[in-house]
Formats: C-alpha cells, sequence, structure tokens
C-alpha cells in the first residue's frame, strides 16, 4: 500500500489515495500505522478517494482508530495532495467530509504551492446538534485541581470545548484534556482547547484532539477558539492563533457566517506500507 505522509503545522496524518487502491479495515490500520517506532507515526491516518457530491472524499481515523468528522490540517493537506496529484486540476476544488462538504483553495505563488485557503462553514453552536449535554453550549467542567471551570462549546463539524485561561500551557492540555475530551457533558466526546487572548487579534491555544491527544496544530480547534472569543467579546472576527506547531490565520465572516482558515500544507515523505493492512 502507497501512502504519502503531510503535515500542517505539525498536525501530520498518513494519507492513502483509494481513487487507486483499496483499504481494509482503516480502523485498525490507523492504530498500527500511527505508532511512533512501530509504525509511520502519525496523528491519524486519512483515506483520499472518490465522492459522488464533489470533488472527492476524506475520511479520518484518528490514532486509537476512532473516525472523526472534520481536520481542518487535514482538509488543507488533502487539498493539496488533490491538486499536486493531478486528481483534481484547478485551484478551487470542494471536498466532502464527515461535516459535510468544505470548500478550499490551493495558494499558488510563481507556481508553487504557498499555502491553502478553506473555508470551514457556519460553526454550530447549537447544543445538542454539537453536541452538548445540558441547558446551554457554556458547561462547567471540573479540572484536575478540582476547580470548575466553563468552557463555551462550538461544532465546526465537530465538537470543540473552548476554556480561556491566561495560566494555559501544554502542561495544563496534558493533564486536563482527558478529563474533558471524556466529561459526561460530551455523549460524543469533544476536542478541547485551552486559550490565552494576547489581544484582541491575537490567541494562543494548546489543544488536546479527541482520540489523538496532545497535538502541536488543530484547524478546527483554531476555528473554535476564534469563534469562542468573538462570542466572549475577547477578540475581533479576525485574528491569528498560535498553536504549538505554528500559526494559522481564522477570519469569521459575517456576511456569510462562514469561518475561514489559511495556513500551511506540507509533504513530509512518501512509502509503502508492507501488506496494506
Amino acid at each position: 500500500m502507497k501512502f504519502i505522509k503531510m503535515q500542517g503545522l505539525g498536525n501530520d496524518y498518513v494519507y492513502v489515495d483509494t481513487f487507486a487502491q483499496q483499504v481494509q479495515e482503516p480502523e485498525k490500520l490507523a492504530v498500527r500505522i500511527s505508532r511512533p517506532h512501530y509504525g509511520v507515526g502519525a496523528d491519524g491516518l486519512i483515506l483520499i478517494g472518490p465522492s459522488d457530491r464533489a470533488d472527492a472524499r476524506m475520511r479520518i481515523f484518528n490514532a486509537d482508530g476512532s473516525e472523526a468528522e472534520m481536520c481542518g490540517n487535514g482538509l488543507r493537506c488533502t487539498a493539496r495532495y488533490l491538486y499536486a496529484s493531478g486528481r483534481v486540476p484547478r485551484t478551487d476544488m470542494t471536498i466532502e467530509t464527515g461535516g459535510g462538504l468544505r470548500a478550499a483553495r490551493v495558494v499558488l505563488e510563481n507556481g508553487q504551492i504557498r499555502a491553502v485557503r478553506a473555508d470551514m462553514g457556519e460553526p454550530v453552536l447549537d447544543a445538542p446538534r454539537i453536541p452538548v449535554n445540558g441547558c446551554g453550549n457554556r458547561v462547567f467542567v471540573p479540572l484536575s485541581d478540582g476547580t470548575l471551570r466553563e468552557f463555551l462549546c462550538v461544532s465546526m463539524g465537530n465538537p470543540h470545548a473552548v476554556l480561556f485561561a491566561q495560566e494555559a500551557s501544554r502542561e495544563w492540555c496534558l493533564e486536563n484534556g482527558p478529563l474533558v475530551e471524556r466529561d459526561a457533558h460530551f455523549p460524543m466526546r469533544t476536542n478541547v482547547e485551552f486559550v490565552r487572548v494576547l489581544s484582541r487579534g491575537h490567541l494562543q491555544a494548546f489543544v488536546w484532539e479527541r482520540g489523538s491527544g496532545a497535538t502541536l496544530a488543530c484547524g478546527t480547534g483554531a476555528c473554535a477558539s476564534l469563534v469562542a472569543a468573538v462570542l466572549s467579546g475577547l477578540a475581533g472576527r479576525r485574528a491569528r492563533v498560535d498553536l504549538p506547531g505554528g500559526a494559522l490565520e481564522i477570519e469569521w465572516q459575517q456576511s456569510d457566517n462562514h469561518v475561514y482558515m489559511a495556513g500551511p500544507a506540507e509533504v513530509c515523505f512518501t512509502g509503502d506500507w508492507p501488506g496494506g493492512d
């Protein structure tokens, strides 16, 4: 089985082109191929294949084998692959995901791929659709120190819970991410963002990804962080979001209520997986 490993700000996945080859039991493959030292090592597995609704379809499997609805960095890398491989000979394309159809544009500079800009759609704030158990999309969740902290919940095609705290750090993320991910408020579990507000146009986020753990970046998490910051009166509708792996430019437009994300998508290497399973 041929694969390509790509990353967006260090959020790395193994990608398989299922236009050309079949993958049996992708849930099991995701676990094996994602393991550092024993596999390729990645945050998960993404399959790129045909769609009857869009230019292509992407399926995302976390490192624990669970299937996710959306992945912003994965969406950008998928768009890059589709253009660079010639599967889609246009810079503008539509990609089917578990969270719905998403539009992406490959940004060229002197004929080279410089970045990918993606329309991440409208944020979902309705608690049952996120989903969140409770009376609304703001819930209090206990942290490891026993304190109850307020999380603002948003879906960007997948669920997110965002906490604003000036003491937010990667250590905080590692300690509290697993607790929040599996809290009873979240029937489908949740991605978690611990966010520091540096200015109204600059956020810093540490992400615990559902099914993968602490990652260097999360595109949907950056989008959810900006939406939550705007709703909390902490930021304007356009901001830079710093993640451990780098920065994304996020904009929540008033005109169409869509969130737009721009950032890099890069190839690490290609290879062959023996046996294809």
